[in-house]
């Protein structure tokens, strides 16, 4: 298994969710108004006057054989709309409880 972090502007938010909902990946934890910039290119999303939009981020579990389709739907989507920052890493899950 991996997790894999998402972090996305929050009009993302519905496409991400449809995603791994069609991809069979039914668990995550979601987190509303998260602050941040992006590493390369993008504009800060830190909720204030001057930079007024905000990011979200999800934190999902899938199968290994998943991983892969699921990293690549979230970087089509991010070549689909570049200036919105979307951001995934991937880890391996070696223990649950």
């Amino acid at each position: 298994m991996h997790s894999i972090l998402i972090t996305f502007d929050q009009a993302h938010y519905e496409r991400i969710v449809t995603m791994l909902e069609r991809m069979s990946c039914r668990g995550f934890t979601a987190l509303d108004n998260v602050k941040g910039r992006g590493s390369r290119t993008g504009e800060p999303h830190y909720g204030s006057h001057a930079w007024p939009s905000m990011n979200s981020a999800i934190i999902t579990v899938v199968d290994d054989s998943r991983l892969r389709s699921v990293m690549d739907a979230l970087r089509a989507m991010d070549e689909e709309a570049p200036r919105l920052g979307l951001r995934a890493f991937a880890w391996p899950v070696t223990e649950t409880i």
